[in-house]
């Protein structure tokens, strides 16, 4: 097992010394699909600013949010540079195709911003089902025309924009655009992905951007330009997001839709303009000496985090600290416990409030102390296994078990700006490239597989049925955290991961908030838990001892890459001095970078 790199504390206050400088160092359910793959574990020990700071997961992404903050920009600009960047050399995870959630923190006020995908005006409940009103395959449901939602990352931001933006619009799209023009150089994780997928080369046009002429991907370091890219980037530049949702741009995306060939979908230019993203309520609530704020529906990933915060109070979490970066099977028990009772409630209740009510009191009944209370008397010595979901207070509703396709292609970023702004977003296609179709130099999502393809069971409708105009449920968890007597804000973070988001991100929160690590230590602790299935370990983290424990337990146990992409950054002090820590997930390439 690779040793986790814990800071002296000596050497940061150095760091702090010398300018902060960087410090050197560098699933979806099984039962569903692999897991992305991963590329080498390399050990991160973290970055320091003083002012502002960019985690994200490609350091020229990074490079862009960065170059944004030091011209006086704010932490949502960066994001928009950042965002787009991402588009450009990450297209296998996020992109101007997809969508995305985005916690935000103006220096007074928390917003959650939004930018969800929508089904078409024509989807059925039956849209993932065959003619004998079965459950497609997965493959049927995601590659092809079918599976797109109107795209909403450009609507959210240009929202955020509205709202907090400090520099121009078209100045955000520069790093991009210029990027796009010169090249980029490939990177391990584009090209091991292309390598891995076999689907993305159905696209002719994905075919001749991704791949030489003898079909192979090309290689790493190879200077990939994306013309296409950049000049439906500078229409977006100079017309706002109109420009996209209105006009050409959103009648080639509704044509590509509606040609495929073998599962076209009902994505119209109609759909597409009509597209609103939405400012929301944030779901928060006090953990120990903290106050955690994260998404609410139709992200699952506030309920679910603040559920599983909420039953791991009730135990002494600070007793089951990890040692030297390795993690007992006393904390792998009731961790994962606790996540198969979150994961139990999820599956049954989450969904697009805008169309399914929330049982009870809606958010403050899923989340209630006494209701976690007595789902937390439910863990004992021994693994459930399997959880029932709980009745929350008020509950006077039924709703089927969901079984959507989930899957783990997204991407993380972080900001925090010089003004005391901050923001957490989680933006994503869905799968490995999405839906596998390339339209002007960006890849289209595949969101709509995150609905049920079952609508109904014996228990009742499923809540995230497909319906017209709906948002299917997410696992995304942008998460932004509160010291609760100073109201400062001292953590932001998040992951892709499918429905392990949820898990990815309560490690880090127990491991910095319980367990007093940096957040670059608590991203680089393994990563565990249960989605209410079997307990998940990552490949090779943990020791044989662990695994015996954890099976004497009863614990069924599968090993896994788990290859989160956790970004977070975290507001620490030393010497009375307060200063930002930025880390980055150590199974990914991302970076942070502040001044």
């Amino acid at each position: 097992m690779v040793k986790l790199k814990m800071l002296a504390l000596a050497a940061l206050a150095a760091l702090l010394q010398a300018a902060f400088l960087p410090l050197a160092g560098h699933a979806q359910d099984a039962q569903q699909q692999a897991p992305e793959i991963g590329i080498a574990y390399t050990d991160k020990t973290g970055w320091a600013s003083k002012k502002f700071m960019v985690s994200a997961a490609n350091p020229l992404a990074v490079e862009a949010g960065y170059a944004i903050l030091q011209q006086g920009g704010s932490a949502i600009d960066a994001a928009i540079a950042t965002q787009l960047v991402l588009t450009l050399v990450e297209p296998q995870s996020s992109g101007i195709g997809g969508g995305a959630f985005l916690m935000h923190y103006d220096g007074k006020n928390v917003q959650a911003f939004d930018g969800r995908e929508t089904a078409p005006a024509r989807a059925t409940e039956k849209l993932f089902q065959t003619a004998a009103g079965t459950p497609m395959s997965r493959v049927e449901g995601v590659v092809g025309g079918r599976s797109v939602g109107a795209p909403g990352v450009l609507r959210m931001l240009e929202l955020a924009h509205k709202q907090h933006g400090k520099l121009a619009w078209k100045e955000l799209f520069a790093p991009a655009i210029a990027l796009a023009d010169k090249g980029f150089p490939v990177s391990e994780r584009l090209h091991g992905m292309l390598s891995w997928d076999r689907h993305v080369r159905t696209d002719p046009t994905a075919l001749a951007y991704f791949f030489e002429a003898q079909g192979k991907p090309w290689p790493v370091g190879h200077m990939l330009k994306n013309p296409e890219l950049a000049l439906t980037l500078r229409t977006i530049a100079a017309g706002g997001a109109d420009a996209f949702y209105k006009g050409a741009i959103a009648g080639d995306i509704a044509a590509k839709v509606a040609s495929h060939p073998r599962n076209p979908g009902l994505l119209s230019a109609a759909d597409i303009a009509g597209y609103q993203a939405k400012v929301r309520t944030p779901v928060c609530s006090d953990y120990r000496a903290f106050t955690v704020c994260g998404m609410p529906p139709p992200s699952s990933g506030g309920i679910a985090v603040a559920q599983m915060l909420g039953i791991l109070e009730t135990k002494d979490m600070r007793a089951l600290a990890p040692m030297e970066g390795r993690v007992g099977a006393d904390a792998v028990h009731l961790f994962s416990e606790a996540g198969r009772l979150a994961y139990a409630d999820r599956n049954r209740y989450a969904a697009d409030t805008d169309f399914i009510p929330l049982p009870g009191r809606g958010v403050q009944s899923l989340i209630d102390k006494d209701y976690l209370a007595r789902r937390a008397a439910l863990i004992g010595e021994r693994s459930m296994g399997v959880a029932g979901a709980g009745t929350p207070p008020g509950m006077d509703v039924a709703w089927g078990l969901d079984n959507a396709i989930e899957t783990p292609s997204t991407s993380h970023l972080v900001v925090m700006d010089g003004s005391g702004a901050g923001l957490s977003m989680t933006t994503t296609v869905e799968d490995a490239f999405g839906s596998r179709q390339m339209v002007r130099g960006f890849m289209l999502n595949n969101q709509l597989t995150d609905f049920s393809f079952d609508s109904i069971d014996a228990q009742g409708p499923v809540a995230n049925r497909v319906q017209p105009g709906k948002r299917p449920r997410s696992a995304m968890s942008p998460t932004i955290v509160f010291d609760k007597q100073t109201k400062k804000l001292v953590l932001a973070v998040g992951s892709p991961g499918g429905p392990a988001i949820i898990n990815y991100v309560a490690k880090v929160l127990v491991g910095t908030l319980d367990w007093g690590l940096n957040v670059q230590q608590a991203i680089s602790l393994p990563n565990f838990g249960s989605r209410n299935g079997p307990t998940e370990l990552e490949a090779g983290r943990f020791a044989p001892a662990v695994l015996d424990a954890l099976k004497a337990r009863g614990h069924a146990l599968r090993s896994a890459d788990m290859n989160s992409g956790l970004h977070g950054v975290q507001r620490l002090s030393i010497h009375g001095q307060e200063y930002w820590f930025g880390g980055a997930d150590p199974r990914r390439e991302g970076v942070a970078k502040g001044d």
